[in-house]
């Protein structure tokens, strides 16, 4: 039954139950009318729009819930679909938009899976051209200002002394913006180690204080979860640095019966009710493409904690890593 007829019925058992109670009930009208008649045909039209309105509220109230879920979905939040009740057009209406959600969440999906491949793809190639282009050419000025330093006069050697280790400088920052566009170490040796020299490299270029935990018994894992589980932890302590005002921060890795989780916390200012920018978008969309969730709040005690969970359905069932370690 459609859904006009659904209403139009509703009203019409409404006014048939008062035109009945009018014809068969003691009341009558006189005229003029009456103050008691007044108030009795007053009360039966209340109780007539109660009546109305609590099976128009029942009839609708599907329609509601579709249009709390509407309002508050977020594709980079997937949560349940609202369940099909109703009759007619409103379940068909319900099932029409979770399957349209069920779409979006796959096209969209799809379109940052091939976003993120492209994104990685251009750093290696950035890494690659820093590390053999402008490495090679700042190794080869290196080379050069020592050969001229050694043969120039005193005066002159102490400035060229000088422009070498400002050369040898930039020559460790690139390579150091090359690891992080291409964590090299990843691919090599693995998800703990290339954790290990991330917190360390933080550690070294910053005031923070870093404490990790790592399981060492972590199983196998896919080469796409490995590379979620660094850039969220890179992601997170980049996020540190720029804006949390922190002194010590936290990063831990574990495994347990219903899957893996990353935690990186600080005892910086917190989130609040700051919005969320892109980097934790981010995070969102790449936990996405292997099924993970990832959570971003206030710690307790203050700071801001950001969690990734991956389910246990993600991890295969493997061989203990032996590279990882507390």
């Amino acid at each position: 039954m459609s859904l006009f007829w659904r209403i139009f019925l509703l009203n019409a058992a409404v006014l048939f139950a008062a035109t009945a109670l009018l014809l068969l009930g003691p009341v009558t009208v006189s005229t003029p009318v009456l103050l008691t008649e007044a108030m009795i045909m007053a009360a039966g039209l209340v109780a007539m729009l109660i009546a109305n309105a609590a099976l128009l509220r029942v009839g609708l109230g599907p329609l509601q819930r579709l249009t709390r879920a509407m309002t508050t979905t977020d594709l980079l939040r997937p949560g349940p679909r609202p369940v099909v009740s109703g009759h007619g057009e409103i379940a068909e209406l319900i099932r029409t938009f979770n399957t349209m959600l069920d779409r979006l969440e796959a096209e969209r999906a799809a379109s940052s899976a091939l976003a993120l491949s492209a994104q990685e793809a251009e750093r290696r190639r950035i890494a690659q051209e820093l590390h053999d282009e402008i490495g090679q050419t700042l190794t080869a000025v290196l080379l050069e200002l020592k050969r001229v330093a050694d043969r120039a006069p005193e005066p002159l050697r102490d400035e060229l002394l000088q422009v070498q280790e400002i050369t040898r400088d930039s020559l460790d920052e690139i390579r150091r913006i090359a690891r992080r566009l291409r964590p090299g170490v990843l691919e090599e040796l693995g998800l703990i180690s290339a954790l290990k020299e991330l917190t360390n490299e933080t550690t070294t270029h910053t005031a923070l204080t870093v404490r990790r935990s790592f399981d060492g018994d972590l199983p196998a894992l896919d080469q796409e979860v490995e590379l979620v589980l660094y850039r969220v932890a890179q992601e997170g302590l980049t996020n540190i640095i720029r804006h949390a005002g922190a002194q010590r921060v936290g990063v831990a890795l574990h495994h347990g019966a219903l899957g893996l989780e990353l935690l990186v916390r600080d005892d910086g200012h917190g989130i609040g009710t700051a919005p969320e920018g892109a980097g934790i978008r981010g995070m969102r969309e790449r936990a996405l493409l292997i099924g993970a969730e990832v959570s971003v709040g206030d710690a307790p005690g203050g700071g801001t904690e950001v969690r990734l969970h991956v389910p246990a359905t993600r991890i295969r069932p493997a061989a203990p890593l032996t590279n990882g370690s507390h």
